[in-house]
């Protein structure tokens, strides 16, 4: 990890700090990950997400509710929506709920679409109506591109659509927002609209089915074996903390002056090494938990759905024109991931104290949990 955080790190608290900024989705993997960070960037949080689903849950695990405003209201209708945000006018929005994943995309397409598609209509309408709003960061996926499985990443500029349900509906999300900038946000005194798509996340407390490291740790926890599938498909992986850093960087530029100049799609993925095949990801992850990591078997049935085979990403512009750039080789991305599983099986340490310090370590803060307490702001 370099020891200087990027210029753009450093202005992250300064710009945060009393910002009203409304998350939704913060009851999931990476926006319970967002919503902590804001916090330490001393941003009044507002969630809106539905109930964690049953199970292990990173929202509940570091015990967010108790620091953010946390509401319950369904994306998928404008009146529940309306009513779980009737009081609230922010600064800033941050658009993650979504259903994240491909497969279940195929068992319930129309679910897949109302809240995906039309989830995001629902949300940036309600925004619109807010007198303080600055901006609006819409969170899509890098499966958002037409895949022809090139051998080169896909750029901004590259076509929109998607052979599954999941990919179709978010082309569609980037279609939503990009009707509703140039509708309601194009004018120089409204607020502003970016859309960032990353790629295969991965980091402690994603405890989704149908994920490579969820379902390793799973079966790790369990004592089994696993059968991973599509061992040599290539994605961009990533530790969660490296998109958010761009996340957080666009909604910084999007409130500042000269926030229309960065109302557009940004890919924020990995380093080129970082493309690699399913299956020395999941060794390495076995590698990293050491004694006891589940035995790996690889492996697809004929009735598998479709999943693309290649998809990377050129994040070249996010990294010139925002100075933002990936910090983590994918071996310190994975054996972050594996120490907060580790520490979450073992209870040895206090969940949300381990989650701050490895976002102080990422911000080239380096603090032991015992030293996290009041330290604020990180990234400055």
């Amino acid at each position: 990890m370099p020891d200087n955080p990027p210029v753009p790190m450093k202005a992250l608290a300064g710009c945060f700090s009393g910002k009203r900024v409304l998350v939704t989705g913060h009851t999931g993997f990476k926006g319970s990950w967002l919503s902590l960070w804001l916090d330490r960037l001393g941003a009044e949080v507002t969630g809106v997400a539905l109930e964690p689903p049953p199970g292990p849950s990173m929202f509940e695990m570091v015990g967010l509710s108790s620091m953010v405003d946390h509401r319950i209201g369904d994306i998928r209708s404008a009146e529940d929506f309306e009513r779980a945000t009737a009081d609230l006018d922010v600064d800033l929005v941050i658009h993650m709920a979504a259903q994240s994943l491909v497969r279940p995309s195929y068992e319930n397409p129309v679910d897949t679409f109302a809240t995906n598609a039309t989830g995001t209509a629902v949300v940036l309408d309600r925004a619109r109506r807010m007198p303080s709003l600055k901006g609006v960061v819409v969170v899509t996926s890098d499966k958002c591109y037409e895949n022809h499985e090139w051998e080169w990443p896909y750029r901004e500029t590259d076509q929109l659509g998607g052979a599954d349900p999941y990919s179709a509906s978010k082309g569609c999300t980037e279609i939503v927002a990009s009707s509703f900038r140039r509708s309601y946000f194009a004018g120089d005194d409204t607020a502003h609209i970016a859309t960032v798509r990353a790629g295969n996340v991965i980091g402690g407390g994603d405890w989704a089915v149908d994920r490579l490291i969820p379902d390793i740790i799973r079966a790790t926890l369990a004592g089994t074996a696993v059968t991973i599938r599509n061992p040599a498909s290539v994605r961009p992986w990533q530790h969660v903390l490296e998109p958010l850093s761009g996340y957080l960087e666009i909604g910084r530029r999007l409130m500042e002056e000269d926030g229309a100049d960065f109302a557009e799609a940004w890919n924020f993925g990995p380093s080129p090494s970082a493309f690699q095949e399913v299956e020395p990801i999941a060794r390495k992850l076995q590698a990293a938990w050491g004694p006891g990591a589940a035995q790996i078997a690889f492996g697809k049935r004929p009735d598998e759905p479709h999943e693309a085979r290649l998809l990377t990403l050129d994040s070249s512009k996010a990294m010139q024109r925002l100075g933002w750039t990936p910090r983590l080789t994918t071996d310190e991305a994975i054996a972050m991931t594996a120490e907060w599983y580790r520490a979450a099986a073992e209870g040895s340490l206090d969940m949300r104290e381990l989650t701050l310090a490895q976002i102080d370590r990422f911000c080239g803060n380096p603090t032991s949990t015992n030293q996290l307490e009041g330290k604020r702001p990180v990234c400055a």
